[in-house]
């Protein structure tokens, strides 16, 4: 069982990894220019298509729980009905986006209060990003549709490549043609869609055959969307909820100072890499889970959940101590000043409790994805978000001001995961006992 979850696994996390280095990297190249407000800017940017691309994050989630279980059944010709599916919501969705970009960029840099320097400046990347839509959603639901099928390694060849070329032509565009967060935001665009190219290709390579089974028809077959539909919507307020909170943390940290917006910017990028690392377990446990849940083969199930939870215990502990011992020497590489150093030094305590508190959560969301239980993530996600992480920012920031946020964030995370786990142990959620 082992052999099988780290074959799933092991690609996973280095897709996954290329994520944060990618976001680390932006951030360094804007935390060595001449001022902090090219590091602000790039987080606002990124905050708000964190709500309009992540809000599309449940084709991913959706995908590839539906593709599993069918793959686990062997019903190759519904696992593609999936497919086409999901691509024409990616493609619905892209076009939207694209049609109304400009009210909704009015609506978010007017619900924003960052500082003028830093508004002009995400605006500016926020019109060229939007240009990707159609690529970056479309990528959502081609990685579902092949972790579904117990296939990691394709995902993993697109992120490598499409981070590796995001990174050259942002250091291109930055350092050699002068650009600044424009230039993040146009290199970002031409890799994305390098990589939506790359995964039709590889459909086309390793897939062929199962093409015969397209049916335009079959997009619009209303049973199957519906349920589709249903189990999506219910992985969309879930995403929402927690886009809701990140962007919520981000927004107050911009409301706060400058500074404060760049310390928690820094900071965040160690608990993504952390989130990176143990959601290489997560998409394992997606595809496992939905694949014996199909197969109807119980005791597979049970085992493949234990040994996830000793693998979530086993890379958290190592974290934990990474973060407690050299977190503010891990800062140097993100930025040269030494002021935003010697600030963050304050709050690098949350960062080290991140991974015990956490992990329990990403393996749990892994198993539900795989089970399609998508009511039980929604409410989890809502009781968290709603009666958890605000009241503790708001009830506490007058005393604690910014560790207001960080001890949200935390308990936010906690609570998920003993509500999931509550879910499991004492509701007995059908499809996974």
């Amino acid at each position: 069982m082992n052999k099988k979850i780290l074959h799933l696994a092991l690609p996973n996390i280095v897709s996954n990894i290329t994520i944060p280095l990618l976001g680390m990297v932006d951030l360094a190249i804007m935390g060595h220019l001449d001022s902090a407000i090219y590091v602000g800017a790039i987080a606002l940017g990124s905050m708000i298509f964190n709500f309009l691309y992540w809000g599309f994050a449940f084709l991913r989630m959706g995908t590839s729980g539906f593709v599993a279980q069918a793959y686990g059944k062997k019903d190759l010709r519904q696992s593609m009905i999936f497919l086409s599916q999901a691509l024409f919501i990616a493609l619905i969705g892209s076009l939207l986006l694209l049609i109304f970009h400009r009210p909704i960029e009015k609506i978010c840099f007017y619900l924003i209060n960052g500082s003028p320097e830093v508004e002009n400046l995400a605006i500016e990347y926020f019109r060229i990003r939007i240009w990707a839509a159609p690529a970056s959603i479309g990528l959502y639901a081609l990685t579902g549709w092949f972790i579904g099928m117990q296939n990691t390694k394709i995902p993993m060849i697109i992120a490598i490549l499409v981070n590796i070329v995001n990174i050259i032509l942002n250091l291109i565009f930055v350092f050699v043609f002068d650009m600044k967060a424009n230039g993040v935001a146009l290199g970002t665009v031409i890799s994305q869609y390098i990589g939506i190219i790359t995964g039709i290709l590889l459909l086309f390579l390793y897939y062929g055959k199962l093409l015969k089974y397209w049916s335009n028809k079959a997009i619009l077959q209303i049973n199957t969307l519906k349920k589709f539909l249903n189990v999506n919507f219910d992985i969309f307020i879930r995403t929402l909820c927690l886009i809701f909170v990140f962007s919520f943390f981000t927004t107050q940290s911009a409301n706060t100072s400058n500074a404060i917006l760049a310390i928690n910017t820094l900071l965040l990028q160690f608990l993504f890499i952390f989130s990176y690392f143990i959601d290489g377990f997560g998409y394992a446990a997606e595809a496992l889970t939905g694949k014996y849940i199909g197969a109807g083969d119980k005791l597979q199930l049970k085992k493949v959940i234990r040994q996830l939870f000793k693998w979530g215990i086993g890379l958290s502990i190592p974290f934990t101590v990474l973060y407690v011992i050299s977190g503010k020497n891990l800062l140097y590489i993100l930025t040269d000043n030494l002021s935003i150093i010697e600030q963050s030094s304050e709050y690098l305590i949350w960062i080290g409790i991140v991974p015990i508190v956490s992990f329990v959560a990403f393996i749990w969301d892994g198993i539900y994805i795989g089970a399609t239980a998508s009511k039980a993530m929604r409410n989890t996600m809502l009781f968290s978000t709603i009666v958890v992480f605000l009241p503790t920012y708001y009830f506490l920031n007058e005393q604690l001001g910014n560790h207001s946020l960080w001890l949200g964030l935390i308990l936010f995370m906690a609570s998920r995961s003993i509500f999931q786990t509550y879910l499991y142990v004492k509701l007995k959620l059908s499809n996974l006992k």
